[in-house]
Parts: C-alpha cells; structure tokens; sequence
C-alpha cells in the first residue's frame, strides 16, 4: 500500500468515526430537549481486534520535490529550404532514428544536376581534345630539334649548328688561301687571275655562311613556336579540366540539396510539437518537429540546502506522481550541480528513471525519496489502526481491558504497516477494527 493509499484509508476512518460522534451528539441534543436529562448513547462495550506492535529495520530517506525532463530532445529543422511535398508523422507518434520525417520538393536540385552532370561530360570530352592538341604541338617540336640535331631539353645555339659550323671552317680555310695569293700577288710570284679565283672563293663562302645561320635561325623559330602551342595546348587543358573540376563541384552540391530534400529524424523518441504542414515553404530557419527521447527520464531534485551532505552519486531514489499515486519508480541519482540555486537555496541534483512502459512523461511534478546507506529499527503498525481527527493521527493501545487514546507522529508506509516514529512502544496491543467507534477509557473486548 503507498502513501497515497494510506492517506484515503485515514480519510474514511476519520470520516466514519466523526459521523458516529456527530450521530451520537444529535441523539443527545433530542433526548435533552425532550427528558431535560443526559441520555448519551456512546457505547460502554466495543468489540475490535488487536495486534501488538512489531519492530522493523527500514531504509532511511529523505524527501525533496523535483520535475521530470527528457533525456534528450531536439528541435528538427531543413538544411535547405524548399515547398512541403511529404509529412511522415503526427503529434504523439514514435519515430525511429533515421526515419523519414519530411520531404522537401527536390525538382529544380535534380534539374541543375542533369545540368552538371552534361557540363562534366563537355568537359572531359574538352579535356582530351586539348591534351591530343598537346602530343600534337610536342612532336612538332621534337621534329623542329631532329632538324638541327637536337635532343629534348637540349639547348641551342646557332654558331654550333653542323652547317653554319662546316661553312666557317672552309671560310677560314678560303680567308687564309686568298691572304697568301695576296701576298704572291705583291711579290709578282703568282697571277692576276690565281688571286680573284680565291677571293671570289672567300666572297661565295661568305654568302654560305649566312644563308647557314639564316637557316639555323629559321630552325629555332620553328621550335619556339612550336614549344609556345605546347604551352598554349597545356594551358587549354588546364582550363578543362578545371571546368570538368568546376561541373563536378556543382554536381556533389546538387546531390547534396537533393539528399537534404529528405528530413531524417535525428534521434528516436515521441513527437512533442508538430509545426510542418503540407505544400508550405519550411526555411533554414523553420522548426518542422520536436522530438523528445522518453526511455530513460531525468528527474531533476531540488535538495535542500541542510540536506546536501546526504545526496551522492550513485544513490537510489524512488518516486511517484499524481498520476499514479500507488506506484513506485526507480532510478539512480546520476549528476550533482556545482553550485546552489541562489534564490532557492537548492541544490539541483539529476537522477536517471527507467520508463520502458512509458507511464512518466517529461514535466510531471513527482515526490522523491532518496535513500540512505543505513537502515533504521522502526516500530510498525497496521495502517487501518490510524484514526485521523484533524491535522492529528490517533491511535488506541489496548491494556486491562481498557483503551488508551494516544497521539501518534507517522512515517514510512510500507505494505500495509505504517512506520510509528512517536507514540507507541513494540509490543504494545493497537486496535484495529472498530476504531471509530472507541474512545479513550471505553471498555473492549477483543
């Protein structure tokens, strides 16, 4: 039996007890009126049945009051906006982690990834055009350094050129012949004729010459230009390839606002707000859902200042609401604050409760005890023994024959005895029937 159960059974024992004296007061005040005499009809017998009073160790606690809150709760809102296509839950239903809450309309997402994906196609397809232009000016290249007997990465210069190199050399060879003829000439040993065949020799080696290194130079105008369309062909590759990067970019972005069309419930639990509606438009900044977590419940205690040197982690509690005032739930005090509430000068104190039936819901006021490390002896009694008069618990201890009215302070209820901190002694003999019709010093029979 809980506490709450306790108290109605006091309430009717009271109850009945105050109608049986207000009978008997009303049967006085006729009789009065009517024979001038005192005709009071309490009884001078009562029959009850009693029990002696037994000793128990009980579990001490101590009492504070507290709220229940979730676990975990979470405002749900779209990374993206868009129009309300799909809604997928209600005020009160569960969902499951992963479960599609909402669907935003993902068509212009899905249109301008077709768009992306036909761009990356282009420029791949740009990208192996301006490569094959690459391989193109490099063999032109390669062939423009063959020609002058170059290899690649090689350096030139025009005065090694094998040709121009030849055609110096038979100068030399011609500058040389024509200054001896000269010489001949002066000194009358060689003719007129000896000396203008080798100066006309030098003059055409001369020209040869020239048009050598004119040759060369053509040559290596040849390789620089084909060297710049190498760059020009890297360079065209480059930017392919960096809008081929570009429409690949575009194409993950899509996909993601196409992904995050699709609003997945974060965590599981109960529905506590529902504020999306179909075919409306739900921003960045539109709470759709709130979802709380309801399995395991946190009761957050307020203890009282002189009581805080009795709470630790680890402590049992137990606790119950008027929602369901005969039944008890457990839990673990898990989390003690740093500091007191300095209006209240409370200490808050979190506590972990099972709720796998899902009786409790987060906001319920609750009533809790929290448990001690050492038992207690405590002298226990029926609670149907207890007679309620007012703000004041009675009992009635049986000896000789006689019953003695007492005034007791309760505790604990546990089952049904009741835990008696004051006012009766173990073994003494309690009434427990017929309590509302004793009084203190009436005779009983048991």
């Amino acid at each position: 039996m809980t506490q709450q159960a306790i108290y109605r059974s006091l309430f009717f024992s009271s109850l009945l007890s105050f109608s049986v004296l207000f009978a008997a007061s009303c049967s006085g005040s006729k009789a009065a009126n009517a024979n001038n005499t005192n005709a009071n009809a309490a009884p001078t017998m009562v029959e009850t049945t009693t029990t002696r009073a037994i000793v128990r160790n009980l579990p001490t606690y101590f009492e504070a009051t507290g709220t229940l809150a979730s676990d975990a709760q979470t405002d749900v809102a779209p990374t993206v906006g868009g129009k309300i296509t799909a809604v997928n839950f209600d005020l009160g239903s569960y969902v499951q982690k992963g479960a599609v809450l909402v669907q935003l309309d993902d068509r212009d997402a899905r249109i301008k990834l077709e768009q992306a994906q036909a761009q990356v196609q282009q420029a791949e397809s740009n990208v192996q055009q301006t490569q094959a232009q690459v391989e193109a000016a490099r063999a032109n290249v390669r062939q423009a350094q063959a020609r002058l007997g170059l290899t690649e990465g090689s350096t030139f210069d025009i005065e090694t050129f094998s040709q121009v190199r030849a055609t110096q050399a038979q100068l030399n060879l011609a500058e040389k012949e024509l200054g001896r003829a000269e010489r001949l000439l002066e000194s009358g040993d060689v003719a007129r004729t000896i000396y203008d065949q080798r100066k006309a020799q030098r003059d055409q080696l001369r020209a040869q010459l020239d048009e050598s290194r004119s040759t060369a130079a053509v040559a290596v105008a040849a390789i620089r230009t084909a060297q710049t369309q190498v760059g020009n062909a890297l360079a065209a590759v480059n930017t392919a390839r960096a809008a081929a990067d570009a429409a690949r970019t575009q194409i993950a972005t899509t996909q993601k606002a196409i992904g995050d069309a699709t609003i997945y419930a974060p965590i599981s639990g109960y529905i506590s707000e529902r504020t999306a509606d179909l075919g409306e438009f739900a921003a960045t900044t539109t709470k759709i859902a709130t979802i709380v977590r309801t399995s395991v419940l946190r009761m957050r205690i307020d203890v009282p200042e002189q009581s805080i040197g009795q709470v630790k982690n680890g402590q049992a509690i137990s606790l119950q609401t008027s929602a369901f005032p005969d039944r008890n739930f457990n839990g673990i005090v898990t989390r003690l604050a740093p500091n007191l509430n300095a209006t209240s000068r409370s200490l808050i104190v979190e506590a972990e409760v099972e709720n796998t039936e899902g009786l409790l819901k987060p906001g319920q006021f609750a009533t809790v005890r929290i448990a001690q490390s050492a038992p207690k002896p405590s002298v226990m009694i029926p609670a149907s023994a207890i007679k309620v008069d007012g703000d004041t618990n009675k009992v009635f201890i049986v000896k000789d024959g006689r019953a003695e009215e007492r005034i007791v302070k309760t505790g604990v209820l546990e089952n049904d005895l009741i835990e008696i901190q004051q006012g009766v002694q173990e073994n003494e003999s309690v009434a427990v029937s017929n309590i509302g019709q004793i009084y203190d010093g009436v005779s009983v029979r048991q």
